[in-house]
């Protein structure tokens, strides 16, 4: 999805696939994978000695599952980063777990939701607490780490989206982010073609790592 977005900037592009507690592949913001996400520098010195890494300018950009991970990062990880931009992003995770519902192959999402996360939002709601945002967005906004925003009323995958990255840009602004906060709001699908077309051609120019397209 980067495609040749690198080769404009002084930076490289490193993406962890998502591991969870249970599942590969549907991490849903559990705490040992954010972790593992902090790591990250760390391991890549370790891996790739030669590469130089400015711990002064290390950024987190996801969408979808990354983008909720991004923003618990942020909220869990604040000094780590310089600057985070998050798109179509689940914030509140008790409440999606009941959006499923109305998502393709919602009861499937639901099954592996309750495999991963252990239960459901009412057997196990710290469990959902501590996978949403939602729940960091105090730690988000004292961070002064500079976030960006998207979604889309479009998306056909985390439906309502303005109850969840529109609900928590809402809140975030009103605890008066220390940070630059910012949003993009549209009418894009939720695909990898409009992520690498739009969302991260935007991310990457916002966050000044390359110059403006």
């Amino acid at each position: 999805m980067w495609g040749a977005l690198p080769a404009l900037g002084d930076f490289a592009v490193v993406c962890p696939g998502g591991m969870g507690r249970r599942l590969p592949l549907h991490s849903w913001g559990w705490r040992g994978q954010i972790d593992d996400l902090a790591r990250m520098p760390s391991i890549l010195r370790s891996a790739r000695p030669w590469l130089r890494i400015d711990s002064e300018r290390v950024y987190a950009v996801g969408g979808s599952m990354g983008g909720q991970e991004t923003l618990l990062l942020l909220g869990q990880h604040p000094s780590m980063l310089a600057g985070a931009v998050a798109f179509d992003s689940v914030t509140d995770f008790g409440l999606r777990y009941e959006q499923f519902a109305r998502s393709p192959h919602g009861r499937m999402l639901q099954a592996l939701a309750r495999v991963e996360v252990g239960g459901t939002p009412r057997t196990d709601p710290q469990a959902f607490v501590l996978r949403s945002p939602a729940h960091w967005i105090r730690e988000v906004a004292d961070s002064g780490v500079q976030l960006q925003i998207w979604w889309s009323d479009a998306d056909e995958i985390v439906v309502n989206q303005h109850t969840q990255s529109g609900r928590f840009f809402k809140d975030l602004q009103d605890l008066q982010p220390r940070g630059r906060v910012a949003k993009v709001t549209g009418s894009w699908s939720h695909t990898a073609k409009s992520y690498a077309q739009l969302q991260l051609p935007g991310a990457v120019a916002w966050l000044g790592l390359i110059p403006d397209l």
